[in-house]
């Protein structure tokens, strides 16, 4: 991972970490004040494929040190590998110059391999594409962002239906992507060495 760093700081290359998750309208049960003798009761309608998956991307530029969040919501559906390309293809590809090169990180998951990335590969080819090591979900500043949405802002929040959730998560996301020190925060708490790079963390 440091290797992938220091060329992308080399060629000036823009960083991007994907990932994906799922948020369900069964409550993210959390410790919480309430007056004394009244334990707070969370009441839902949950099913068990109720949900909103979400793929998301931070990006960062080693030159200006400026980090951006990009995502997109899929009430009740997968993020397939076509959906995955199409999101990478539509939300985060085409802001970035195609001139320029860019490194793409993500796990290895099924989604990210196949003929829809081979094909986004070629469209884009000086798209750099590199997998995290196995098991190493804390090496991706994606994660906590997911951390920061489920565990803090999303806790103890029972939503009443799928179209409740999904507009509660893009709006939590779209006021994430506009806090700077928030999102530096999700690369500052992961493991990998920043050093090389001109971002002040």
């Amino acid at each position: 991972m440091a290797a992938h760093q220091k060329k992308a700081a080399r060629s000036r290359a823009t960083l991007i970490f994907t990932d994906e998750s799922g948020f369900l309208l069964l409550p993210l049960v959390r410790r919480t004040l309430a007056v004394q003798g009244h334990t707070p009761v969370l009441s839902h309608r949950a099913r068990h494929r109720d949900k909103v998956s979400v793929a998301a991307a931070l990006t960062l530029s080693p030159a200006q040190g400026h980090v951006s969040l990009y995502y997109q919501t899929y009430p009740n559906e997968y993020v397939t590998g076509a959906v995955y390309a199409t999101f990478l293809r539509a939300n985060v590809l085409r802001r970035l110059p195609s001139c320029r090169p860019a490194v793409l990180i993500h796990d290895r998951g099924s989604m990210h391999k196949g003929d829809h990335m081979r094909a986004l590969c070629v469209e884009r080819p000086k798209l750099c594409v590199n997998p995290l090591p196995p098991y190493a979900p804390e090496l991706n500043p994606v994660e906590q962002l997911w951390n920061f949405e489920k565990d803090k802002e999303l806790s103890n929040f029972v939503p009443q239906d799928v179209r409740q959730l999904n507009a509660t998560v893009d709006g939590r996301l779209r006021d994430v992507r506009h806090d700077q020190p928030r999102l530096r925060s999700f690369f500052a708490a992961t493991p990998l060495p920043w050093e090389g790079l001109t971002v002040f963390f």
